[in-house]
């Protein structure tokens, strides 16, 4: 009887220490490469300063899709099918494949190009579905960027631009591209579309010295993923390079015009947590990141015989040297 007694006090202690484990939550997070690693990075910075330490009270469960939306469709449907909390993706190509591959789960998104416009929320003070997030004007800096380079290389006139035709981001900032480049004058875009890696890689290899005097970045994933290949061939060409991440800039690139990836990841985890405390993403209104900053390399101007005018330079909020 005693024993019986015991058993029961035990088993009745044992509740209150069950119920006070913390709820570990799971959260999916998109990335389409390498490049879009700070975003996480400010992302568990932001966490962390909200309460929730990774391994404990929230577990990312991180997945690279190679900037293959395929790949990310089906990446996030099986998220969804894993009963994940949410999705976190970092990207808008990857956002606008995770909403056409998922039904409940919510997503919260790290938006280069207008939101609203993709159809992703109904607008930016009420979302109105199981999306919302963070906006910065990657696709939307296309005409700034376009400017600075025509300052930094007056007389540019040729400018290249790769990119995939089936990614509505890479279409809308190449439409945007074409759009300044008429407003200019005396300008020409040269777009080498590709629908592979290998096409791509093949179309960086094969530029001949000569047939353009600038490398211009629009926002494509895969383009991003290949960008070490295109700073070397650039600099064997010696063409300036223009850029809508700033990470590519300190990889050698010439210049960038573009947010801290840093910052978007730390105010993206202001929605997931919010999220993950009960709040629909539909009355969570879509909050912009508008510290852009411009960053100059020095060392790749001179590795390519190019001088950076001083009103460029005294603009910039970042020299490499």
């Amino acid at each position: 009887m005693i024993r019986f007694v015991l058993g029961v006090m035990l088993l009745g202690l044992s509740f209150p220490a069950e119920a006070q484990q913390p709820k570990v939550h799971r959260v999916g997070v998109l990335v389409p490469g390498d490049a879009w690693n700070e975003i996480i990075n400010g992302l568990r910075f932001g966490l962390r300063q909200l309460g929730l330490e990774e391994g404990k009270q929230i577990v990312l469960e991180i997945r690279d899709t190679k900037a293959d939306l395929k790949v990310a469709e089906e990446v996030a449907r099986s998220l969804e099918q894993e009963k994940v909390n949410l999705i976190f993706t970092t990207r808008t190509s990857v956002t606008i494949a995770a909403k056409r591959a998922t039904v409940d789960t919510p997503i919260v998104f790290s938006a280069g190009s207008d939101p609203v416009v993709l159809g992703l929320v109904e607008s930016f003070a009420k979302p109105g579905g199981r999306l919302t997030g963070v906006y910065e004007p990657g696709t939307d800096l296309t005409a700034k960027r376009l400017e600075i380079l025509k300052e930094i290389v007056p007389k540019l006139r040729r400018l290249l631009a790769f990119y995939d035709p089936r990614n509505p981001v890479a279409n809308e900032s190449a439409k945007l591209a074409r759009k300044e480049v008429a407003r200019l004058r005396g300008l020409e875009l040269v777009e080498r579309r590709f629908a592979s890696v290998e096409e791509l890689q093949a179309n960086i290899r094969a530029l001949r010295v000569g047939e353009v005097d600038a490398v211009f970045t629009v926002s494509d994933s895969i383009v991003n993923n290949q960008v070490q290949l295109i700073i070397d061939m650039a600099k064997v060409k010696r063409l300036p390079t223009m850029w809508d991440l700033q990470r590519n800039v300190i990889k050698g690139g010439l210049a960038s015009y573009a947010v801290s990836f840093h910052e978007v990841g730390r105010v993206s985890a202001k929605y997931v947590q919010r999220v993950l405390s009960g709040r629909k993403p539909n009355d969570m209104p879509v909050e912009g990141v508008d510290k852009i900053d411009l960053v100059i390399n020095l060392k790749a101007a001179k590795q390519i015989g190019l001088t950076i005018p001083p009103s460029v330079l005294a603009r910039a909020d970042k020299v490499i040297r």
